[in-house]
């Protein structure tokens, strides 16, 4: 999980590490994402933002059990930011598929950080 995140988003948009005239505006995409991520309460508890490729994902979190999707969501942000479909059918699957992502993480993020578990309260008759 230690692979640049810049790199990562890079990748899914379809362009190699090497390629970097657009790495400026891919990273602000990417910190505009990571602060809808933050004010939905999804991540570290303090906001997060990446300056180069040298930022990696387990910087952001060791939650490995919600990182995919936090990529995944990315990604599609970003690409609605730097690369929208042209066909309106898919982007508005895109549009649902990032309203989807907030709502899941959100939950996600609501149950890991609120739950508490109960105290044992059983009486043992002492």
């Amino acid at each position: 999980m230690s692979s640049s995140i810049l790199n990562t988003i890079k990748k899914l948009l379809g362009m190699t590490p090497e390629y970097t005239a657009y790495d400026e505006d891919v990273i602000v995409a990417i910190n505009a994402t990571f602060n809808v991520l933050y004010q939905l309460g999804v991540g570290p508890a303090e906001p997060f933002s990446i300056e180069d490729k040298n930022t990696t994902w387990d910087m952001y979190t060791e939650d490995r059990k919600t990182i995919e999707m936090v990529k995944e969501y990315i990604f599609m942000k970003v690409k609605l930011i730097f690369d929208p479909p042209l066909n309106s059918s898919v982007l508005e699957s895109y549009k649902q598929m990032v309203s989807e992502y907030e709502w899941r993480l959100n939950v996600e993020d609501d149950i890991i950080r609120h739950y508490v578990p109960e105290e044992d309260n059983h009486d043992d008759g002492v």
